[in-house]
């Protein structure tokens, strides 16, 4: 029951010095300060020209153009190639056959 209480004590005695230190560092310095000197207002320099309002211009580059069909043959030959790979872990499940990288251009 005394280490109960001892540390409620302390538990108490912490949090009144956590407040304090929290009121005195959130607390306006307008009570005790004198009056600050206003500071000369300085004009702003003309805007630095850090990025140029120039646009380089880059040669343009026609976009390279491929046949449908080629697409198909190689979207079918990656699903024959996923289809053996998962046929051949269906009939013989090892972990090197789970792990293994597929032999297919596409990477999934």
């Amino acid at each position: 029951m005394d280490m109960l209480l001892m540390g409620l004590c302390l538990g108490v005695f912490g949090v009144v010095l956590v407040a304090l230190a929290f009121g005195a560092a959130m607390r306006s310095e307008s009570w005790n300060s004198t009056v600050q000197p206003e500071l000369p207002l300085v004009k702003a320099a003309a805007p630095a020209r850090f990025f140029s309002n120039r646009v380089p211009m880059t040669p343009a580059i026609p976009p390279l153009q491929v046949p449908i069909e080629v697409l198909l043959l190689q979207i079918e030959n990656h699903v024959r190639m996923e289809q053996a790979a998962a046929e051949s872990f269906l009939a013989s499940p090892t972990q090197t056959l789970l792990h293994s990288k597929t032999t297919s251009p596409f990477v999934n």
